[in-house]
């Protein structure tokens, strides 16, 4: 198990790590989380619904996701509530207070063991990842997913600590003494992680905290730019607040409150002539080529946070401007024409006005639709998958609803085929030299485009200009492996392996 010593230290890239190297050195690893809080999710294949962090790590075993890697999910609704998705399906709203209450944790816990040795039953090593900190001691009775999870595992357990955010020397020591006496034995080891500098100026601090903790540490790991892994975590997009740059096609993703899977963004942002950036700032919005609404958990609160912050106001002038607009998931909802909730699903407020761009209208329904999808765009096969709740009246025959400028669509991952990609840049600035120009198009020459296959530049033709090399799928393996490289170069693997063998 990799824990932490608090949420944001590098738990899941690390675990993403350990699950390639295992995987290159023979072993058959599986990735496992008991219970995960985020609203970046992937649709499995069999139509069910796990956190975003399990399938990358899945990715990296080269294996198909499943839910048994991680069985409880936590989509939070609002800073109270939040849906709990139990073995991929929906099983309600709880607030935090009924969640982390006593009374009915066994039946929770039940669950996750028991996903747990569905899974160790066909895959050695489970690379297990905890959550947040481990020292949460005034939850300890209702905790699901970190010591009580290693108890039942008999797991291993190494520390994760984030070096960068100060005072390693203090949550390494404090996360392990108030640890009851068997867990505490459970610890193995600890990872420095996020060091930046010249490592050797810790090799004294290595020391001590080998001596203060009792514990062996087993690497630091320096903290890296330049390998990409998807990120759980919104709080990353932080770092993602870009100006717009000249010579280059400024894509404008909204940021939302309530944001999910911003990882429908990666391949595009890995373009080398794109600037894809997050904001709420109105004037970038409307000064963007191309201005994408993501995926969002409260489609209604984030559209009524939209009309009170101006930014709805905003993509409409830049629509009307000329600029091209995109929706996916429940940004796609807040394109059409009314978004309404009767049932109360995401909360308290019934309709509201969408921003009018698409045809369409969405009620919210209590059932939820998870599922991969194949499509076909300019006679290329795609594809993608679909997280979401509501029904909206579009055509049934199309998964995409289009209007001049704009286009929606549920299909998240629906921006990782490269043919999407080339169509959306010929629509957002027409002329092929463009690409290259040192500026871009006015909104005049972007006003008549459409965003259709048809309009697609000839094959090629872009996606040299804005694409990596190789495909998505090639791309993030790639990443795996350089990944695994830079974590084997600051970890001592064999020493991990002693570890776990017990010798």
């Amino acid at each position: 198990m990799l824990a932490g010593t608090g949420s944001d230290v590098g738990k899941s890239v690390i675990a993403t790590a350990l699950c390639r190297i295992f995987l290159q050195d023979g072993f058959h690893p599986a990735p496992f989380k008991a219970q995960n809080m985020a609203l970046n999710s992937f649709a499995t294949p069999d139509g069910r619904e796990i956190g975003r962090a399990q399938a990358v790590q899945a990715e990296a075993c080269q294996l198909d996701p499943h839910t048994d890697m991680n069985p409880l999910l936590l989509k939070p609704n609002s800073e109270h509530t939040t849906q709990v998705v139990l073995n991929g399906k929906p099983i309600g709203n709880r607030s935090a207070y009924d969640y982390f209450r006593k009374e009915g944790r066994e039946e929770l816990r039940s669950e996750v063991c028991a996903a747990f040795d569905r899974l160790a039953a066909q895959y050695n090593p489970i690379v297990m990842e905890g959550a947040g900190s481990i020292a949460e001691i005034n939850l300890r009775e209702s905790d699901l997913v970190n010591m009580p999870m290693a108890r039942h595992a008999n797991a291993d357990v190494i520390l994760v600590a984030d070096i960068d955010r100060g005072g390693v020397f203090a949550s390494c020591y404090g996360s392990i003494m108030l640890q009851q006496p068997e867990d505490r034995h459970r610890i193995k080891g600890i990872i420095v992680n996020k060091f930046r500098g010249d490592i050797r100026l810790f090799e004294e601090g290595r020391k001590m905290l080998e001596e203060v903790c009792g514990v062996p540490v087993l690497g630091v790991v320096p903290m890296f730019t330049d390998i990409v892994i998807e990120e759980e975590d919104s709080v990353s997009l932080e770092r993602k607040r870009r100006e717009l740059a000249e010579g280059k096609v400024n894509v404008a993703v909204v940021l939302l409150r309530h944001i999910s899977n911003f990882t429908d963004f990666g391949t595009l942002e890995r373009g080398p002539r794109v600037n894809l950036f997050y904001t709420n700032n109105t004037t970038d919005i409307e000064r963007a080529d191309i201005i994408i609404l993501p995926g969002t958990k409260a489609t209604l609160d984030d559209l009524l946070e939209l009309r009170r912050n101006g930014c709805a106001q905003a993509i409409i002038r830049a629509h009307r401007n000329g600029r091209f607009v995109v929706g996916i998931c429940g940004g796609y909802q807040m394109l059409g024409q009314t978004v309404s909730d009767p049932d109360g699903i995401e909360g308290d407020i019934p309709s509201l006005p969408g921003l009018g761009l698409l045809p369409i209208n969405t009620v919210m329904t209590a059932s939820k639709t998870t599922r991969q999808v194949t499509f076909d765009w300019e006679g290329h096969t795609c594809q993608g998958y679909e997280i979401h709740q509501g029904v909206s009246t579009n055509d049934p025959s199309s998964p995409f609803t289009r209007a001049p400028r704009c286009l929606g669509t549920y299909i998240h991952g629906f921006l990782d085929n490269p043919p999407v990609i080339e169509s959306l840049l010929k629509a957002a600035l027409p002329a092929a030299s463009a690409l290259t120009a040192p500026s871009a198009a006015p909104a005049s020459a972007a006003a008549s485009s459409t965003f259709t296959p048809s309009a697609a530049a000839p094959q090629g033709a872009v996606c040299s200009a804005v694409l990596p090399p190789s495909s998505a799928s090639a791309f993030k393996d790639e990443q795996y492996d350089r990944l695994a490289a830079h974590i084997r170069k600051h970890i001592d693997i064999q020493k991990l392996y002693k570890i776990l063998t017990h010798d």
